[in-house]
């Protein structure tokens, strides 16, 4: 047996606008998040910032999961731009989840933010995104995200 370790890579924060609702739809609620950038991306392995003119596509199911799928870029401090796709599950007690719904803090503790975030980066020094895969666990605010992402080595 070969047991994977982690190496960390970044933390990121980002800013967001309020959600725009889709409504109900056949497998559950619908709802898109903006990402409007203006967030910082620090790390051993990368800095720079999150752009922004990007969102995160959510569902909800109807067991109370919310299944993430958002699409950003990150521009690094030696201006290259890395496309990701970031894909998870956020769940938690009904009572945990209405309060950050509701927009109230809510400790990162207090329930299961992991996401699966795919890199395109471009040919060179940041080549080595392409050829991994990654874990990242979240917290979420009222008006942002904090993330941190970890290889899997």
């Amino acid at each position: 047996m070969i047991k994977p370790e982690l190496e960390f890579v970044y933390e990121a924060s980002g800013d967001l606008d309020p959600p725009r609702e889709i409504g109900q739809v056949v497998d559950g609620t619908r709802r898109i998040i903006p990402i409007v950038g203006g967030g910082s991306v620090k790390g051993p392995k990368i800095s720079g910032r999150l752009m922004g003119n990007s969102a995160d596509w959510q569902l909800t199911r109807p067991d109370g999961v919310t299944v993430a799928d958002a699409i950003y870029a990150i521009e690094t401090d030696d201006g290259a731009i890395i496309q990701i796709r970031n894909k998870g599950l956020r769940h938690g007690p009904a009572e945990v989840m209405d309060r950050l719904r509701r927009g109230e803090e809510v400790d990162p503790a207090e329930y299961y933010f992991r996401t699966v975030p795919e890199f395109i980066a471009p040919t060179g020094p940041y080549d080595w995104m392409n050829k991994s895969i990654f874990i990242c666990s979240g917290a979420r605010y009222a008006a942002g995200i904090k993330l941190w992402v970890w290889r899997v080595l």
